[in-house]
């Protein structure tokens, strides 16, 4: 007797595609086939896609974010809202500020998600001040219990890391085999556009772009490179957004470097004329890097394509629009720089792509499940266990209706924010249930399951590490 048998459905991985049922036992795939035997509950999945649930491993939620700024999501809404779109594990950053141990942030931030999540989580680090503590001390040992990757910014006041510092840092990422995500813009190009622009009295949402061009993003992506070569580390580039910055990272690859790209939505669907609405609506499409042009749209898509990026991402960073705490926070009025920098899209994530990207023909759906979902787990530590559907595997499952078409409105997320950067984008294919570990936290865009099922992941050393 099984718990769950799924079936009916036709089974996707990153590699191949089959007719088969799935049958559960303890939040595990037990067996695989057809003629399973009797199970407590059975899902029909007759005429549907089920696929390996989502793994979001780029998400910013309860994150400290400046003085009188509020991210819009805690662990209980962003969690909510992932499971809404289909994913079943997220990957948040824990920020060490100035002066703070490594391990008072990583407590800290538990206490947080403790008892408020539908889905897994596991935690990144975000290093931002580097002291001989830190390195030497508290960061292996931390790896050592299960946080095998950590970011490092190259822009952002107090946040910046100098190329001493980063590598610093990719040093013990060699010594400990954890892996290094970094944020690749050119900070002092930032910094003086941005000055530039505010003598010109160019201040509105638009200049947020402006102020941060192509060539920004990719020096700092040919200078990250470098410095992960001269360090002998592996390296995942985030959010690259433009054609430029992801021939850097092809022609490393090409060169035999352990050097991997990620994309997001918004430099898929969005654009740099987006943050031109009057009456500082553009503030609601701010983020770094912005969104670009039609040829960068494309060449996200050819990265993705040709497995220039190994991963696609949401780069949630959630903050409310008509709100003081918010987009409309007072100084936000007075330049474009101190507008909140983010956008929510943990939920939009997954029916963005698959609507776009399978739906239209431009990747299949081995693509679709690789990027969305089993390179993250082999990224970050979390495969076999998660990421693809197989006996032994968590059943983190999510079955999708191929047919279904909406229009996407931010009724539909449940997240924290008050506004989606995607509103009114017509979406063909929603995942129409979402189960975590066996149980069904999601059916037909419904919470079917109380918050707190969703567990703390300690993570395994990268495979690409």
């Amino acid at each position: 007797m099984y718990d769950t048998i799924i079936k009916g459905g036709c089974v996707a991985t990153a590699s191949d595609v089959f007719a088969c049922d799935i049958a559960i036992r303890d939040g595990k795939i037990a067996a695989l086939g057809t003629d399973l035997g009797e199970a407590r509950d059975v899902i029909d999945a007759g005429g549907r896609w089920v696929l390996p649930g989502g793994i979001d491993s780029h998400v910013h939620i309860s994150q400290p974010s400046g003085e009188g700024i509020v991210m819009a999501d805690d662990f209980e809404s962003a969690t909510r809202s992932a499971a809404i779109g289909g994913n079943t594990t997220i990957l948040p950053f824990c920020l060490q500020e100035s002066g703070q141990s490594l391990r008072t942030a990583i407590e800290a931030y538990h206490a947080k998600a403790e008892g408020q999540c539908y889905t897994d989580v596991s935690f990144h680090m975000i290093i931002s001040d580097p002291t001989p503590q830190v390195l030497g001390q508290e960061l292996p040992a931390l790896v050592r219990d299960g946080y095998t990757s950590f970011k490092i910014f190259m822009t952002y006041d107090g946040l910046a890391l100098g190329d001493l510092d980063i590598m610093r840092v990719m040093a013990v990422a060699k010594d400990t085999r954890a892996l290094v995500m970094i944020h690749a813009e050119n900070y002092d190009i930032i910094r003086y556009l941005t000055e530039q622009f505010e003598t010109e009295g160019k201040t509105a949402p638009r200049y947020h772009a402006s102020s941060r061009p192509k060539i920004a993003e990719r020096e700092a992506t040919y200078r990250a490179i470098s410095l992960a070569e001269l360090s002998d580390v592996p390296l995942m580039i985030v959010h690259v957004s433009n054609r430029e910055t992801m021939e850097e990272i092809r022609r490393a690859r090409q060169r035999g470097l352990r050097i991997y790209g990620e994309t997001c939505p918004q430099y898929l669907v969005l654009t740099e004329s987006d943050l031109d609405g009057l009456n500082m609506e553009g503030a609601k499409y701010v983020c770094s890097p912005p969104p670009r042009d039609v040829d960068s749209q494309e060449a996200c898509w050819e990265g993705l394509q040709q497995d220039v990026f190994t991963v696609f991402s949401s780069d949630h960073c959630p903050f409310r629009y008509n709100d003081p705490q918010g987009k409309l926070t007072p100084k936000g009025r007075t330049s474009f720089r101190w507008v909140p920098n983010g956008i929510p899209g943990v939920g939009a994530r997954l029916p963005i792509l698959f609507s776009e990207g399978v739906m239209k023909g431009r990747i299949d759906i081995n693509k679709f499940v690789a990027v969305t979902s089993t390179n993250h787990a082999k990224t970050y530590g979390l495969y076999p266990r998660k990421g693809t559907i197989a006996v032994g595997a968590d059943a983190d499952i999510a079955i999708w209706d191929p047919e279904l078409r909406q229009v996407l409105t931010h009724s539909m997320l449940a997240d924290g924010s008050d506004y989606t950067p995607y509103e009114g984008l017509e979406i063909t294919g929603w995942p129409i249930l979402t189960m975590v570990r066996g149980k069904v936290v999601v059916r037909d865009g419904q919470l079917a399951a109380e918050k707190g099922g969703g567990t703390y992941l300690p993570r395994e050393i990268s495979s690409y590490a």
